[in-house]
């Protein structure tokens, strides 16, 4: 299966490298601590140590993204004995909080892998993409990904995981209600009815809680025809369309007891993948990672694409998360070094296949569509081409992404006013344009 218009031979694995202005790669070769400009933080002095905080894809300790991160890093350092990287990674409730706090005080870390970049890189922290990697490896990034990570068409944000999204539905809790997977909002409140008629504790599960509510919500504005942001990309937070997008589901799913037994804004989404795991839960927006999660504990499911007003869903929500350098300590020539190697062939893989996640780089998209391995992902593969992914090129993304993690789950509350809370969302839009 082809990757639609992203199906390129990697241009990035017969790139010529960029020429290094450091001794790196030269003295490693000879077995040797590299002089390295800059000061460093441990082992020597001629030692140079690289601050790397990531976001954690892991559903428990024993797949967390601390085990991907060491393994890399050993078999980086031991090629490159003079540096050193120390990875902090964190949960996704905290990740990007914790990466502002360390900007806030003076104290940003050498890479950040979180949800945006765009913000930094508006005020000027942010190195570009060319200082660090070369053009033909810049050039290996999946278009629509790698386009959305440029600001005046400079690469700033580097994608280092994608997602798409699907409805997940129970084959068996289907099978027993004597359901087919709906393709219409209608259809999907009818047979999340008959799930609750039958004892499912979760007919839907609707995850507005702050782990990742601007996802599930914007994934149901596109349903609806509507989304974030107008075709020429001005905010449109509270347009009809999606007014009566969030209505319906206050008055069609949350307030008919259909999205089980937690308030959608106290939801998040880790726990409803668990609870799709344990079988309690009838459908849900999922990405690929649940795949393994429910295959683990003995879930038969199916995927569908997301129904919409009176159809499925012309485009489907892409997620992209993004890579990032900062400019404080100074270390673009061993960053850059470190990011060729993240971003190989091999690693970019490893990384997909571990957490179920869509590669970022055309090379290993040609691999992950050409493996039988991968057979599960090719769904998720074949909606990327026509996904829309959030206005992560915004500054102001960040700062309506987190009010929107805030506030969305109270707009399908029983005392919530969708209207209400998409004005209050728009304005925080405009004020942080």
């Amino acid at each position: 299966m082809t990757f639609g218009k992203f199906s390129n031979v990697s241009l990035g694995r017969l790139s010529v490298r960029r020429r290094r202005t450091g001794t790196i790669a030269a003295v490693s070769a000879l077995g040797m601590t590299a002089v390295l400009g800059g000061c460093g933080v441990g082992g020597g002095s001629d030692e140079v140590t690289l601050k790397l905080v990531a976001a954690d894809y892991g559903d428990s300790s024993a797949n967390s993204s601390r085990a991907y991160w060491d393994k890399l890093v050993k078999e980086y350092e031991t090629k490159h004995p003079g540096v050193r990287v120390e990875v902090s990674v964190y949960t996704w409730t905290d990740v990007d909080r914790k990466v502002k706090e360390l900007v806030d005080a003076g104290e940003a870390p050498d890479m950040a892998q979180i949800g945006a970049y765009a913000d930094y890189a508006d005020k000027g922290l942010l190195y570009k993409a060319d200082e660090l990697i070369g053009i033909r490896e810049q050039a290996d990034f999946v278009s629509q990904l790698g386009s959305a990570g440029r600001i005046n068409g400079m690469q700033y944000g580097m994608p280092f995981a994608a997602s798409t999204r699907l409805l997940f539905y129970n084959k068996t809790l289907f099978a027993d209600a004597g359901l087919t997977p709906p393709t219409t909002w209608k259809e999907l409140a009818a047979d999340a009815e008959a799930l609750k008629a039958d004892g499912v504790k979760y007919p839907y599960a609707l995850p507005l809680g702050p782990e990742e509510a601007q996802a599930e919500t914007m994934q149901w504005l596109l349903s609806g025809d509507g989304g974030y942001v107008d075709d020429v990309g001005t905010y449109g937070i509270d347009s009809e369309e999606n007014v009566a997008t969030l209505t319906w589901l206050k008055d069609d799913l949350v307030g008919k007891g259909l999205t089980g037994p937690v308030a959608p804004g106290n939801l998040n989404r880790a726990a409803a993948f668990s609870a799709f795991a344990a079988g309690d839960v009838g459908m849900l927006n999922g990405h690929p990672s649940l795949m393994k999660t429910a295959a683990r504990k003995g879930v038969k499911f199916g995927m569908v694409p997301m129904p919409g007003v009176d159809g499925p869903t012309r485009n489907s929500m892409g997620v992209a998360d993004w890579m990032m350098a900062f400019r404080q300590n100074g270390h673009a020539e061993q960053v850059g070094d470190f990011l060729d190697f993240v971003y190989s062939e091999k690693n970019v893989l490893a990384f997909s296949r571990e957490y179920d996640l869509l590669p970022v780089t055309n090379s290993a998209s040609a691999a992950m569509s050409a493996g039988a391995r991968d057979a599960d992902l090719k769904p998720f593969l074949a909606a990327l081409p026509s996904a829309e992914l959030p206005p992560v090129g915004k500054t102001s993304w960040a700062s309506v992404s987190a009010a929107v993690k805030k506030r969305i789950g109270s707009a399908v509350g029983s005392d919530g006013d969708p209207a209400e809370v998409l004005r209050a969302l728009q304005l925080t839009a405009r004020n942080a344009e």
